[in-house]
């Protein structure tokens, strides 16, 4: 038998107790909560200041709204797409480490029209993922003594350095300062660059072939 009258708590007080269980109740959403430091793809290290009920046409979502202060911006995410637009946790210390492990190696850079490189180089870096801005950070690198880098290939640098700074600094749980002195000291450490390594020459070959 349905129940027709009014439901217990139903009273003048419901709606507060209803809005206090949903605040509970959306504190935390596919294994992210508020005030977690999270990686969005787009855009790097953003914080997750709240989870929003929203209803739109009739169909309540839940989304994530995520703070990027460095870029004074806030966006609001369905959680629904949170794996389609691939957002994820910070990397673990293991993975910092192997980071700055491929910054201390040999430089990869293909013998290819920049502007295809420069739109591999942008793929690696709004990918997320740390191991591949890392890889842009050391191919795009250059010491004092090696030739300037054009505009274009220091903006993309300084995009991967800006990015892989930021993760580590949250992971770390210090400046973005100190994490970026780090980075550099680590460059430094890398083999070389001649102005035709055996990597680059091979690479040659294959785009050739």
């Amino acid at each position: 038998m349905s129940r027709t009258g009014p439901r217990p708590g139903a009273g003048p007080d419901a709606g507060v107790y209803r809005s206090m269980a949903t605040a509970k109740k959306v504190a935390q959403r596919q294994g992210f909560k508020t005030n977690e430091f999270i990686v969005y793809p787009a855009h790097g290290v953003g914080q997750i200041v709240d989870i929003e009920e929203q209803e739109i046409a009739g169909i309540k979502l839940e989304l994530f709204v995520i703070n990027f202060e460095k870029d004074k911006m806030t966006l609001r995410v369905p959680i629904a797409k949170i794996k389609t637009v691939g957002m994820r946790k910070l990397s673990e210390p293991d993975l910092v480490e192997k980071a700055y492990e491929i910054v201390r190696g040999r430089a990869r850079i293909k013998r290819t029209m920049w502007s295809r490189r420069a739109q591999e180089y942008e793929t690696k870096i709004n990918s997320g993922d740390l191991i591949s801005i890392a890889e842009v950070v050391r191919d795009l690198y250059r010491s004092d003594t090696q030739p300037e880098q054009s505009y274009s290939e220091r903006q993309l640098y300084e995009a991967a350095l800006d990015r892989m700074a930021r993760e580590i600094a949250a992971v770390a749980k210090i400046t973005e300062t100190e994490v970026i002195r780090k980075i550099e000291q680590n460059l430094e450490k890398s083999p070389k660059r001649n102005q035709k390594s055996a990597d680059e020459t091979d690479e040659a070959q294959e785009e050739a072939a």
